[in-house]
């Protein structure tokens, strides 16, 4: 279950989206969004704090600390349930639509009674839209986007939002159980999730199951069974693709820059399934990795076994002539007896992981535990949520060996980042290094990159960072022949090491920037930029396909927070999975170097 933060703050973000809607005071509803903000990536979880905690949270007054408590008592408020009153159904689902925005959502229903996504896009095929104000051809093209980033994205949410759910009912079925995890999809760390699989061993499968359908989540019981139980939630989590109040409003030329709350935001219609499978222990590793899957690759390892004279299913495997089981207690057995080195779950999608096995030569891949230091985090100073000191303790208690400030450059203007502030903040890391001796500290920048490739700060002002991050963050709708040389000139620069979120996506919201990829991997390893896998739920970008291809070229990667607030430090988790999936060893990324050998590359002449 989501923490009452991440709720409470898609509640906020839906209360300012509506707001907006209605003609609500836009000072009000600007301070509902960084109330948003604030309470998402607040480090401590509401539940635990009272009213007067509460007005301790950034951007957060008397009036909306009183919200944020009813919200976390009831799980709403009772100013959110009046405007949600006031907005016809039909509108609410066209609020759905990416970059379609309140005020035009409101109006398509009210000049067009158009109040569902199929007449939408019918009325965009028509030339119906072109009537009213605001909407010509542009329009046109984003709506139809939208409505391809909803469809795609239907009935799935974001793997950080479906592993919180997922391990938080494991732990409470846990005990019941001689073995509980999360399979499928999910285990294999996929970006977006369509549903849940949990799986446990058990003697009596009859306790856990009545647990199962007991659980608060559970809004309707699908199928109840002995070795088998599937219960639907009554509205999918935040973060569910895609999110009102995350962006829904957002222009296609201005990101968000991945503020703190933004993979919070309200929940949209449609429960997600969860199943519960109960299996004997004696078969625990057979039925493991046959829920794990994928498909492709389960079929992959069965064409092995039926070679072999041999037989395999979830319930382990036999010899194919007498049904003689020869093993299924763990899922190494399996694989061994096969022939076949175990294979991780990140691998399984059938990409030449089973030949890899066989021949012993998959790699040792990435983990989080690997991870020496994060490249990529913001404060206050800019758009997050804590202060200098709050995200330096973090990063130390999580034993890091340095870590990099890297707040937003001045052409990303609503930051109102300047030169003062930066030399300001550099003094202030140089006063708290005395405080974290085992840590280096990196004062670094996160920098525009503008249409022609160029960045912001001048080069006397640059060559002054210890790390310089260049990301796209607007313009993101230009030919794929200027996006990529915009990449390309962007690496080119002597002092950018890494490139930012390089396709610019955000998952079931914004489709990434068109780009010749091959081009802009080989600019990168010729020039020896880092490209970043960042671990923003709705961006995992690069993602795993995309990391392959990279690495194929001998591309050196960064696995990077992006983090806004304290909570967000343990989104290098997300990105680590999806560094697995694209077979990257600790080796091939910067931040799991030794500090002198991450000091080289960021200093080496280019």
């Amino acid at each position: 279950m989501a923490r009452a933060n991440e709720r409470v703050a898609g509640l906020l973000a839906e209360y300012a989206e509506l707001l907006a809607m209605t003609g609500g005071d836009r000072f009000k509803i600007r301070s509902y969004e960084k109330a948003a903000r604030g309470v998402g990536g607040y480090a401590t979880d509401l539940a635990t704090l009272d009213e007067t905690d509460i007005r301790k949270i950034p951007n957060v007054g008397a009036s909306i600390a009183g919200k944020v408590h009813q919200a976390v008592q009831t799980g709403t408020f009772p100013q959110l349930e009046e405007l949600r009153g006031q907005i016809p159904a039909g509108v609410l689902t066209l609020m759905r639509i990416p970059n379609l925005g309140p005020a035009k959502a409101l109006a398509v229903y009210r000049e067009l009674g158009i109040a569902d996504i199929d007449a939408l896009l019918a009325a965009v095929e028509n030339g119906d839209l072109r009537q009213l104000k605001g909407f010509g051809p542009r329009t046109e093209q984003v709506i139809r986007t939208g409505i391809e980033l909803v469809r795609g994205g239907a009935g799935r949410v974001l793997m950080a939002t479906a592993l919180d759910l997922a391990e938080s009912i494991v732990e409470r079925l846990a005990p019941l159980a001689d073995r509980c995890t999360y399979a499928g999809s999910l285990r294999r760390g996929r970006e977006t999730v369509g549903d849940i699989d949990i799986l446990a061993a058990a003697a009596d499968s009859g306790p856990l199951m009545a647990a199962f359908v007991a659980l608060p989540e559970a809004d309707t019981v699908l199928v109840r069974g002995e070795t088998k139980t599937s219960i639907r939630t009554a509205l999918h989590p935040a973060a569910a693709l895609p999110a009102a109040g995350t962006g829904a409003g957002k222009q296609p030329d201005a990101d968000h820059a991945g503020a703190a709350g933004d993979s919070a935001g309200s929940t949209s219609a449609g429960g997600l399934q969860i199943d519960l499978r109960v299996v004997p222990q004696e078969v625990w590793g057979a039925a493991l990795q046959y829920f794990t899957g994928s498909r492709e690759h389960n079929v992959r390892v069965r064409e092995l076994a039926v070679h072999a004279g041999l037989k395999l299913s979830e319930y382990g495997l036999f010899h194919a002539e007498t049904d003689e089981l020869i093993v299924a207690g763990t899922e190494q057995e399996v694989y061994e007896r096969l022939g076949l080195r175990w294979v991780p779950p990140t691998l399984r999608e059938d990409l030449g992981e089973v030949a890899a096995a066989r021949n012993d030569e998959l790699p040792e891949l990435v983990t989080v535990d690997a991870l020496r230091g994060d490249l990529h985090t913001h404060t206050n100073l800019t758009d997050g949520v804590a202060t200098l000191d709050e995200m330096l303790t973090a990063a130390a208690e999580r034993g890091y060996d340095y870590y990099a400030v890297t707040d937003h450059a001045p052409e990303l203007f609503m930051q109102r980042m300047t030169l003062e502030k930066a030399l300001a903040q550099r003094e202030r890391l140089a006063e708290l290094r005395g405080r974290y001796p085992g840590m280096r500290l990196l004062h670094g920048t996160e920098l525009n990159i503008a249409p022609d490739g160029s960045v912001d700060w001048p080069e006397d002002v640059l060559a002054e960072f210890d790390l310089c991050v260049a990301s796209v963050h607007s313009h993101f709708t230009l030919p794929a022949a200027e996006q990529t040389r915009r990449l390309i000139r962007a690496c080119e620069n002597p002092y950018v090491q890494i490139i930012g979120h390089p396709t610019g996506r955000l998952i079931g919201r914004r489709e990434p920037i068109e780009l010749d990829l091959p081009a802009v991997f080989e600019a990168a390893a010729a020039t020896g930029t880092a490209l970043e896998i960042n671990g923003g739920p709705d961006r995992l970008d690069l993602r795993d396909e995309h990391i392959r291809w990279a690495a194929e070229r001998g591309v050196t990667f960064a696995i990077s927070s992006d983090a806004h607030a304290v909570p967000q430090l343990d989104f290098v988790r997300y990105a680590t999975l999806t560094a697995q999936r694209g077979w990257l060893t600790p080796d091939q990324v910067l931040n799991c170097w030794p500090y002198e050998r991450v000091l080289e590359f960021l200093t080496r002449p280019r």
